[in-house]
């Protein structure tokens, strides 16, 4: 899975973020309630590790602010305050599980796998675009300049996930983890043999690049 940790603790969250890439997750550590709020609102996870007192912007307000745009991402919150109103208001705002701390890390683990299978990860809108590249999540379908693009399935999940991410650079593994929900051999170049079809498919009329390769970390979509 991929999940976004937010916990301004650096000690508890540096345990907590070995504990889950030691299970094969794919961790973005945030230490501050503004910067966790901007990652959650503009790239996609399939869940949510949310502490309730943040420097900057404060759990609830992430939470409100996420589930006011429609986003339903799984969110766990991770907090000290044990009292049955504390539980109750941040279920009300939008939480799907309260662990208080100190906690287990198994049962953290545990949550976490009941939630992913649980909740949509999935961000609500219907259009994803880029420059003149536009992708229909509804319909299925993709158009570059009012072209319809023929992708198979798994190139159409490609592309939606660098798309999703537009402006960011994602790692192979990442991709990986999204569009397969599989562990690959890190080695395998499975990734590269899609991306290569897509440009292809893209830049076939006049070469403009949107799908970019940083040498040494992955993939991004821009157009230049």
């Amino acid at each position: 899975m991929q999940i976004l940790l937010i916990e301004d603790d650096a000690t508890l969250g540096a345990y907590i973020e070995k504990a889950l890439r030691q299970q094969g997750h794919i961790v973005d550590h945030q230490v501050d309630g503004r910067a966790g709020l901007i990652r959650a609102s503009s790239e996609l996870f399939h869940a949510i590790i949310l502490d309730r007192m943040l420097p900057n912007v404060d759990g609830l307000k992430i939470l409100h602010t996420l589930r006011a745009t429609g986003d339903q991402t799984p969110v766990l919150i991770l907090s000290a305050l044990g009292s049955i109103e504390d539980k109750v208001t941040s279920l009300r705002a939008g939480g799907d599980d309260y662990v208080t701390k100190p906690f287990a890390i198994s049962e953290l683990i545990a949550r976490l796998e009941v939630l992913k299978r649980r909740g949509p990860t999935e961000k609500s809108v219907s259009e994803l675009g880029v420059s003149d590249l536009v992708m229909d999540l509804a319909a299925h379908k993709v158009s570059k300049g009012g072209v319809p693009i023929e992708l198979t399935s798994r190139e159409f999940r490609v592309l939606e996930y660098l798309m999703r991410n537009k402006g960011r650079v994602v790692t192979r593994s990442m991709i990986l983890e999204a569009v397969w929900d599989y562990n690959f051999d890190p080695h395998t170049n499975v990734i590269d043999q899609y991306i290569r079809r897509i440009r292809q498919k893209l830049n076939a009329d006049n070469g403009e690049e949107y799908i970019h390769t940083v040498r040494g970390a992955g993939y991004g979509l821009w157009n230049e």
